[in-house]
C-alpha cells in the first residue's frame, strides 16, 4: 500500500497511520462475501470422507470425481450429483472406490476398473428403466390429452428447478407426438432449496382457477431465472387474469394445502428429485427423450392399458 508523505508526521505517526489503513483494508476484505460453493469448486463434498489422503491426493480425488458421470442415469457428474442430490448411493459409492482406491495407491486404470466393477465391493446394480407401480392421486390435478388415453404420463416438477425447465420442452414434444394416446397430469413439487418455487406453483394453481393453468406453467418455466412476486404479477396481468383474485389466491391457504398435498403424493410415490416422470404409475429412470421413450410407449400402447390406473 502508498502512503502520501506528509513532512509533519514523524515515523511514529506515518507507521501508527499505515497500520490504521491496512487494518481497514483488512476488513473490509474480510467482510466481502465470498461467491456460493459450487460443486466445480468445492474443495469438499458432502458425504465424502477425505480423511487420510494427502492434500494433492484429495484433489486428485476432487477432480475425479468432478470429471466422472454418476451411473445412477441422472447425467450429472458424481461431484454434482453429491451436491445436488446427497440421497443418491450411487454417487457416495464411486465417491467411496475413488477415495479408497487413491489411499492404496492405485492407479487411474485401476481405480477405473474399480468404479465399473464394484459398489461397496459389489456389482452395480442401475435402477430398473421402469419400477413397480404406485398410487398416485390424481383426482384434480392440472392435465392435458384425453381422460380415455392408453397412457397417463404424471409429472413431479419444480418451477425453479432448470432440469424441469429442459424437460418442459420434451414433454410438450411427446404429447405433440401422441395426442390421443398421452394424457400429462401435472403435479407440484417445489423442493426447499428454491427459494421463489413454492410461490410459483403457488401462482400456476391461482392461474388454474381462472382456467390459465398451462398458459402460466410455459411462462414460468420460460423464466425459471426471474420468479420474483413483481414479474410473477406482470405475467399475469399479460394472460387477462383477474388480478384481484389473483393476489387473493396467491395467498389462499386452499392453495398451499394443494402444494403439500402434491408433495406428500410424490413423497408417497418416491420422489427424491425434480423433475420425476411416471409413466402409468411407474417411475421412469431413464433420459426424458422421445428416442428413449418411444420403445416404452410402444410397449404400453400394445396392450391398451389402462390410463387411470395409477389413480385413487
Amino acid at each position: 500500500m502508498r502512503l502520501i508523505h506528509n513532512k509533519g508526521m514523524d515515523l511514529r505517526s506515518r507507521a501508527g497511520l499505515a497500520c490504521l489503513i491496512l487494518t481497514v483494508a483488512m476488513t473490509a476484505s474480510a467482510q466481502t462475501p465470498k461467491a456460493p460453493e459450487t460443486w466445480t469448486s468445492a474443495l469438499a463434498l458432502p458425504g465424502v470422507d477425505f480423511t487420510g489422503l494427502s492434500a494433492a491426493q484429495k484433489q486428485k480425488a476432487i477432480e475425479m470425481l468432478r470429471a466422472q458421470p454418476c451411473t445412477c442415469t441422472c447425467g450429472m457428474k458424481v461431484a454434482e450429483c453429491r451436491f445436488k442430490d446427497q440421497d443418491c448411493s450411487y454417487s457416495k459409492g464411486l465417491s467411496t472406490v475413488v477415495v479408497k482406491g487413491l489411499k492404496e495407491g492405485k492407479s487411474d486404470a485401476e481405480i477405473a476398473k474399480l468404479e465399473t466393477a464394484s459398489r461397496w465391493g459389489h456389482p452395480p446394480a442401475p435402477p430398473k428403466l421402469l419400477e413397480d407401480p404406485v398410487k398416485i392421486p390424481l383426482t384434480g390435478s392440472p392435465a392435458l390429452g384425453p381422460a380415455s388415453a392408453a397412457i397417463t404420463l404424471v409429472e413431479f416438477s419444480d418451477f425453479e428447478c432448470p432440469y424441469c425447465s429442459r424437460a418442459a420442452a420434451e414433454v410438450k414434444t411427446v404429447l405433440d407426438a401422441h395426442p390421443k394416446d398421452i394424457r400429462l397430469v401435472y403435479k407440484q413439487f417445489p423442493l426447499e432449496t428454491h427459494p421463489h418455487a413454492q410461490m410459483a406453483a403457488m401462482a400456476a394453481l391461482a392461474a388454474m382457477n381462472q382456467d390459465k393453468f398451462w398458459p402460466m406453467h410455459d411462462k414460468l418455466f420460460a423464466n425459471f431465472r426471474k420468479l420474483t412476486r413483481e414479474n410473477i404479477l406482470t405475467w399475469a396481468q399479460e394472460l387477462g387474469l383477474d388480478m384481484p383474485r389473483f393476489t387473493a389466491d396467491l395467498a389462499s391457504p386452499k392453495l398451499k394445502g394443494i402444494v403439500q398435498n402434491d408433495v406428500k403424493d410424490g413423497l408417497d410415490a418416491g420422489v427424491t428429485g425434480t423433475p420425476s416422470f411416471y409413466i402409468n404409475g411407474k417411475h421412469y429412470n431413464g433420459p426424458f427423450t422421445m428416442a428413449a421413450l418411444k420403445p416404452i410407449f410402444d410397449e404400453q400402447l400394445k396392450g391398451k392399458a389402462g390410463a387411470v390406473g395409477s389413480a385413487r
